[in-house]
């Protein structure tokens, strides 16, 4: 009995690999928004993927997290809490979060990430180096 269930426990992990973490790199990694829809974004924005179905980051003003639902390649998101400080860049933050809102593809390759959606939207990230 005890071999059924180590076997069991294998097979759950062995299916949890393979379904990943939607194919996002590991929680540490933090990811740098270059550009939105073709253009160079010049606030600074982050996106992490700190667990399962998870997203958090660094907005232009506030630190906001949410639910990741789309398996990889599939990318979705759920509502999206952020603080609520003020701060010069707030109409950027809007940008970045109606954005990332409406993305529902990405496309990892070595150090960049591409989030694109249906309308042709595109957010593209790469990832940050500790110096």
């Amino acid at each position: 009995m005890r071999r059924s269930g180590l076997i069991f426990a294998l097979l759950i992990a062995a299916c949890a690999e393979a379904e990943g973490t939607g194919g996002y790199d590991a929680p540490d990694v933090i990811w740098v928004l270059q550009s939105l829809d073709g253009a160079p974004f010049a606030a600074d924005a982050t996106l992490r993927f700190p667990a399962l179905d998870r997203i958090a980051g660094e907005a232009p003003c506030n630190l906001y997290s949410g639910a990741q639902t789309g398996r990889y390649p599939a990318f979705r998101t759920g509502p999206i809490l952020s603080t609520k400080r003020a701060c010069p860049e707030l109409a950027a933050e809007g940008q970045f979060f109606t954005a990332l809102e409406r993305m529902t593809r990405a496309e990892q390759s070595g150090e960049t990430m591409l989030l694109s959606s249906e309308d042709g939207g595109q957010m593209v990230f790469t990832r940050r180096r500790d110096d």
